[in-house]
């Protein structure tokens, strides 16, 4: 009798509890996860050249489904902020005209040193590099560029899934002098544990939107329950990480659709690199 009654008296307080639990997340994927966030990340580091001190690199990934009004809305945002560098980092989408459509939009940008992308998973690369040169963008596909004196960009292939390429760091990073900042971009941060990053500075990627489905945006069952999406759990599902080799890794949300997501916001970063320690 003793153990039934308190069995009722847990349910009287979990249900409403549970309820309200519910309802907080719908209302959240409603409302906020629909908003994009525009998220100011500074990175500090001695190996930033002092001349590319306040230097800011904007970084959009995983459009997907977006909208024509929110990309250009993006944009508007973006050529407002001041940008310095703008990075892609894939899965524009399955179709290559709305992706053809996405890059076009996004070729507005006014970034002083260029627009630079890599592909994704859910991408046509041979496509989508075409659309993008048509619209004055560089792609990289396991291969860098120095952006400025003493600042090498790479870029990687998606990892091998449905296209014949590898992802390779090495053959991306090869022609980094040993006194550049080295950025590599590359959509799905796995690589990081699954091949070298010593002499990487910063690492940025997508593909995992933040978890997508989460509990308050702490965990994420789809990323701890199936190796799908990541072979590494929670690791690299939103913002700071690190390599195997302790590089720091910053996973992005993502900027497109893909609904429903639940307190996992559609995110557009903004990188301000400081030289500093």
């Amino acid at each position: 009798m003793l153990n039934s009654t308190f069995a009722q008296s847990c349910l009287k307080i979990l249900l409403p509890i549970s309820g309200a639990v519910v309802a907080i997340h719908v209302l959240h994927s409603f409302t906020l996860d629909r908003i994009i966030q525009y998220v100011e990340v500074p990175f500090r580091s001695l190996r930033v050249p002092p001349a590319l001190d306040g230097y800011r690199i904007a970084f959009i990934t995983d459009t997907h489904g977006i909208s024509e009004r929110r990309m250009a809305g993006v944009v508007d945002r973006l050529n407002k902020s001041g940008i310095d560098l703008l990075l892609l980092g894939g899965d524009f989408h399955n179709d290559i005209e709305r992706a053809g459509r996405t890059v076009e939009i996004l070729s507005g940008v006014r970034a002083t040193d260029g627009i630079y992308g890599v592909e994704g998973n859910h991408d046509t690369f041979v496509d989508l590099f075409a659309v993008m040169k048509a619209n004055g963008m560089t792609p990289l596909f396991n291969t860098g560029v120095h952006v400025r004196d003493n600042f090498f960009l790479a870029g990687t292939a998606d990892k091998k899934t449905f296209w014949p390429v590898a992802a390779s760091i090495a053959d991306a990073t090869e022609n980094a002098n040993p006194n550049d900042f080295v950025l590599l971009l590359t959509h799905n941060a796995d690589i990081t544990m699954r091949q070298p990053t010593g002499g990487i500075d910063l690492i940025v990627s997508g593909h995992t939107h933040g978890g997508h489905i989460t509990f308050f945006g702490l965990w994420a069952p789809a990323l701890t329950l199936s190796r799908a999406v990541t072979r590494y759990g929670q690791r690299f599902m939103s913002g700071w990480a690190k390599s195997r080799d302790g590089v720091p890794v910053y996973v992005s949300n993502g900027t497109g659709g893909y609904f429903p997501r639940v307190f996992a916001r559609p995110q557009v970063i903004i990188f301000t690199l400081r030289h500093q320690g």
